[in-house]
């Protein structure tokens, strides 16, 4: 979703670019659905690296990518976000460079949780040292730039490309009318969203996170679009009891997964897409988390995103929600971040030509 607005604004300009998946993503409903969602071009090269170990996943990428930067040699490797297809394809391209002259920009640039247990953040760390482009979604990316002793590296502030990518689909969202699918008729209600593997992995804390939203269910109807890995988790450990009373559905497209989060009256989530989301949909949001890479969304637009008190408990999870709920929603963008506006995607190919 995050690279899908980078190529249309390419081929609205007529720039050359060339397409590769690495298939780390590769549930239909994250993926190819994604692309349908966006509209996004089909791409040119398929990597289908897959799930595995963090180490193999990376291995089989930049094992696969290593002769598609040889063949094309282009003048830019674009990598977003923080996943191990941004940190494989940073590596190659790094190692690569004098062979091919490539460089890299990375999109998403200058983001910190501080949590080294989280693989994103060894990864957004490497990807950033590796980069000859840094591309910034928000101004607290530059403190740690700075911190970092990475200020000889260029560095442009583009915007959240991501917020591009959600208000290219949040008419057809709403439309699809998801309270209807979902069966909650006027009602308020919560929607849940928990794929981390801190979150969901550790059976204990996987327990805890259900019965705090059976908690929450007996006040308001949740919803729970359940991430492949988090029903594996549960069927494990044994924990499907817990999710009788929440509304429990499939992963959602991504049209359906805005079109639910804009009619919802609060989120509990540990995504950092929705924590962004959220904010310029004027959500409340609960972030099941100790720490966020986005903690722009704690104060903007009035602070629509909230961090749970640490460690997570069920009462601690249920009082959190209920006050978020109580503040109500904003309107679209009311406050929302400098650049999270939708035309990200122009900055960061500006950026890419100036610096060519």
């Amino acid at each position: 979703m995050k690279a899908v607005p980078i190529l249309h604004e390419l081929e609205r300009r007529g720039i050359p670019r060339l397409f590769v998946h690495t298939g780390q993503h590769y549930d239909d409903k994250m993926s190819a659905a994604l692309l349908t969602d966006l509209r996004a071009p089909k791409p040119d090269v398929q990597l289908d690296a897959g799930s595995a170990s963090h180490a193999v996943q990376t291995a089989r990428v930049m094992e696969r990518f290593e002769p598609v930067l040889l063949e094309h040699r282009p003048s830019w490797v674009v990598v977003v976000g923080d996943v191990n297809s941004t940190l494989a394809c940073a590596l190659v391209t790094a190692k690569l460079r004098k062979e091919t002259g490539s460089r890299i920009a990375h999109v998403e640039a200058g983001l910190r949780s501080g949590d080294w247990e989280m693989p994103e953040e060894v990864n957004r760390v490497l990807t950033d040292r590796l980069s000859d482009l840094l591309l910034k979604p928000s101004g607290d990316a530059d403190e740690h730039i700075v911190r970092e002793g990475l200020s000889d590296v260029r560095a442009e502030f583009v915007g959240n490309v991501m917020i591009d990518a959600m208000f290219a689909v949040l008419e057809r969202g709403r439309a699809l009318n998801m309270p209807a699918r979902f069966e909650t008729g006027t009602a308020a209600f919560a929607l849940a969203t928990l794929h981390r593997p801190s979150n969901v992995d550790d059976p204990e804390r996987l327990a805890l996170l259900l019965k705090a939203l059976a908690r929450i269910a007996e006040r308001m109807r949740v919803v729970f679009p359940m991430h492949p890995r988090t029903g594996a988790s549960a069927d494990r450990a044994g924990l499907r009891d817990y999710l009788g009373a929440i509304t429990v559905v499939g992963p959602l497209a991504y049209a359906e997964m805005v079109g639910a989060l804009d009619a919802a009256a609060v989120v509990i989530t540990d995504s950092g897409g929705v924590q962004q989301e959220s904010t310029v949909l004027g959500i409340p949001c609960v972030t099941v988390r100790e720490q966020t890479e986005w903690p722009v969304t704690l104060v903007a637009a009035g602070g629509t995103n909230r961090l749970i008190e640490w460690p997570p408990t069920v009462t601690g999870i249920v009082e959190s929600a209920e006050r978020a709920a109580a503040g109500g929603r904003r309107a679209v963008g009311a406050g929302s971040p400098k650049g999270w506006d939708g035309r990200a995607a122009e900055r960061i190919v500006d950026a890419l030509l100036s610096h060519a």
